[in-house]
């Protein structure tokens, strides 16, 4: 079982900036895909970024394109996440998330945006953004 924790989250100005950073257990972490998921009060767990295994791929919503950056160091077993330009929008209970099926592989370095492909699943932290 692989055990995540996420910190970084706070309130901040409107176009101010926050960084997240996602701890995760266990010895086969590089070989995970790793994403952010955020969920705001009465709506959806909705899609943000992910990271493939090797860092080499990414991935966005539209909403954070240009905005967010996605990141790891799979030496420190964590991933980040970079906020710049904060809206009132981005307010929400952030979640980092974890898909192990990939297995370290080039031929397969990549991530998904589904919520359904990751097995595991931080506390989350939240974030607030004022206008």
């Amino acid at each position: 079982q692989v055990q995540l924790v996420e910190s970084g989250g706070g309130l901040v100005q409107a176009g101010g900036s926050l960084r997240l950073a996602c701890a995760a257990s266990g010895r086969t972490f590089s070989s995970y895909a790793m994403g952010w998921f955020r969920q705001a009060p009465g709506k959806e767990r909705e899609f943000v970024a992910a990271i493939s295994w090797s860092g080499g791929n990414t991935y966005s919503a539209d909403s954070v394109k240009g905005r967010f950056t996605i990141s790891r160091d799979n030496a420190k077993n964590t991933m980040y996440l970079q906020m710049n330009s904060l809206k009132p929008e981005d307010t929400a209970v952030y979640y980092c998330a974890a898909d192990p099926s990939y297995g370290s592989s080039w031929l397969n370095d990549r991530a998904s945006r589904a919520r359904s492909d990751y097995d595991y699943w931080g506390q989350g932290t939240q974030v607030t953004v004022s206008s």
